[in-house]
């Protein structure tokens, strides 16, 4: 099936100063003017020299959406994101063979961009072209068709997914590692590969890069495939659920480098959940040789292929969860992923361990490991603010740290994001992508439990917005947009008006009590109190706004536990 995906267009706007602050707050004083594209800073007068532009770019980029446009593009183009920060003080960020119209096709996979900032741009080439794809993919695909007993192919119709980059250093030598996915179209008679409706498994390899603008990679070659726990026989395939075949689906890689040096890599999307696979620090393959991917049960399986570490309903062969990504931090294994499908329905929850094998639990104390059902908290859905169009089809994210310190305080979450259907007269806008980079609040469980955290993303795409300084209950004063993150499949959860008042009571539009009826302001940690909840206060760009603007936003944990709070101050 051909897809449209992505494309992008600069907002031109002469903008004054005095229109450019959401809020009159006096800690939002600096005045920041959008400046139209191709330059101008913005300046702040609160007691800061620092400088920065809001972005002014469009999020249909439809109108520049051409191969020939591609160093225009910044953000557009963006699915299955992978960032890496290198030593040249570049983030790098390689991502699935996807665009707008599918405008990508003939130059080459896994094109790439880079920035200093996280918010301006640039593209790269990706990691091999179209008459170099390497020579091990075609050579493995014809393994398996012996194994099936059918005759070899000349030559792939493939694509390449779901890149995971990691900067490692091995032997003295620091470079960046990346696992890729291999998927293949079979055309309109898959009985042409192996029988059934499964297709060829797909493959994960391996390259890797001491210089990521260089455009010189060292494939390593064969890492893992999709494998079945039952043999391949014609009775097998045919009794078996839609899309059920394989055990595990050997797309969508995330790779972690242990506090005790172990490396692991976690893949798997939609058939019976993500494995954890252990790898060789120095040759990036699987400590356990890797052959035939057809076995007699998942038990059998599991000892060549990896552990299964989360489900989302542990017997079902078609559940709706892909996208792993695990990080490290403060003793726990955070493992994201994200559920249903990636048009419009797509959202991310989060798991967590104190061991990268399991068992994984979610807020509410549920195994995720065991497969007991939906997982909270969700870190991104579907949603819109009154203002502007709003997004769905937000996750299969990374997240990564500042400058690449694991140790740093302020991570990132980025994903695709695209639009819903029919926005502007565009009857394609729902295959327009464009990249979402947003910040990681740690928002605690409850406001009586504020040393268990949990990432949460921010309601607005990061900017860059320098620190103005402390903010007050005083400035939290006035109207906000109030979102219930709640799990509603393909529906974009919509925004509220609520009233913080001055005298601690919260009123939604019509006056009557909101959000539990009264808040305060915890200044020393940066968190709104309603009720039970708490709710991390950031400064960042209000991108409904005409012209955007800086305000103020919060996300966390609402007060059942599950939903996630989204919130904007807009008066």
């Amino acid at each position: 099936m051909v897809t449209k995906y992505l494309a992008y267009a600069a907002l031109a706007a002469t903008v004054a100063a005095s229109l450019a602050s959401c809020s009159d707050d006096d800690d939002d004083k600096p005045q920041i003017v959008v400046p139209q594209p191709g330059g101008g800073d913005n300046t702040g007068d609160d007691d800061t020299s620092t400088t920065f532009s809001i972005p002014t770019y469009a999020d249909d980029y439809s109108s520049i959406s051409s191969w020939a446009n591609r160093s225009q593009w910044n953000l557009a183009n963006v699915h299955d994101p992978s960032v890496v920060y290198w030593t040249d003080g570049y983030y790098y960020m390689w991502g699935t063979d996807a665009s707008y119209g599918n405008v990508h096709e003939g130059h080459g996979h896994f094109q790439g961009k880079r920035s200093k900032d996280l918010v301006n741009w640039e593209w790269v080439p990706g990691i091999f072209g179209d008459s170099n794809v390497p020579s091990w993919i075609l050579e493995k695909v014809n393994e398996f068709l012996a194994d099936a007993g059918k005759d070899p192919v000349t030559s792939l119709s493939l694509g390449c997914w779901a890149p995971c980059a990691r900067k490692v250093t091995v032997d003295g030598i620091t470079k960046i590692r990346m696992y890729y996915s291999v998927v293949f179209d079979t055309g309109a008679n898959p009985n042409t590969i192996i029988g059934g409706n499964q297709g060829t498994p797909a493959l994960i390899g391996v390259t890797e890069t001491t210089d990521p603008n260089s455009g010189v990679w060292n494939d390593l070659g064969f890492v893992t495939s999709s494998s079945a726990d039952h043999e391949l026989t014609a009775a097998n395939l045919n009794a078996t659920q839609w899309g059920g075949f394989y055990y595990y689906n050997a797309i969508d890689p995330t790779y972690i480098i242990t506090p005790e040096g172990q490396h692991w890599l976690i893949h798997g999307s939609w058939h019976s959940g993500f494995a954890a696979l252990q790898i060789d620090a120095t040759s990036g393959k699987p400590l356990n040789t890797i052959t035939s991917p057809w076995f007699s049960s998942a038990a059998a399986l599991q000892d060549v292929f990896g552990v299964r570490v989360s489900t989302r309903t542990a017997d079902n062969r078609w559940q709706a969860s892909e996208g792993p990504e695990v990080i490290y931090k403060d003793g726990y294994y955070y493992l994201f992923m994200a559920y249903d499908g990636l048009d419009v329905p797509y959202n991310t929850r989060v798991v967590r361990s104190t061991s990268i094998t399991g068992p994984y639990y979610d807020i509410t104390g549920r195994n995720n490991t065991n497969g007991r059902g939906d997982c909270y908290p969700i870190v991104t859905h579907p949603y819109k603010f009154k203002k502007g169009h709003g997004w769905v089809g937000i996750s299969h994210c990374c997240v990564f740290p500042k400058k690449g310190d694991d140790n740093s305080t302020e991570w990132f979450y980025m994903s695709q994001g695209r639009l819903p259907a029919n926005v502007g007269g565009n009857a394609y806008s729902n295959a327009i992508m464009m990249g979402h980079v947003r910040r990681l609040v740690w928002a605690p469980a409850s406001a009586s439990n504020l040393n268990d955290k949990w990432p949460i993303a921010l309601p607005e795409r990061y900017a860059a917005v320098p620190d103005y300084g402390k903010l007050t209950a005083d400035s939290l004063v006035g109207q906000w947009e109030h979102i219930d993150l709640t799990y509603n499949y393909a529906v974009q959860d919509e925004s509220y008006v609520i009233n913080l008042n001055a005298d601690g009571t919260i009123t939604n539009a019509e006056g009557s009590p909101a959000l539990g009826g009264s808040w305060s302001y915890d200044a020393e940690n940066k968190l709104l109190i309603i009720g039970d909840a708490a709710l991390c206060i950031e400064r960042e760009v209000d991108w409904e706004a005409y012209p955007r603007c800086v305000s103020k936003v919060y996300a966390g944990i609402g007060q059942d536990g599950k939903t996630t709070w989204w919130g904007k101050k807009v008066k």
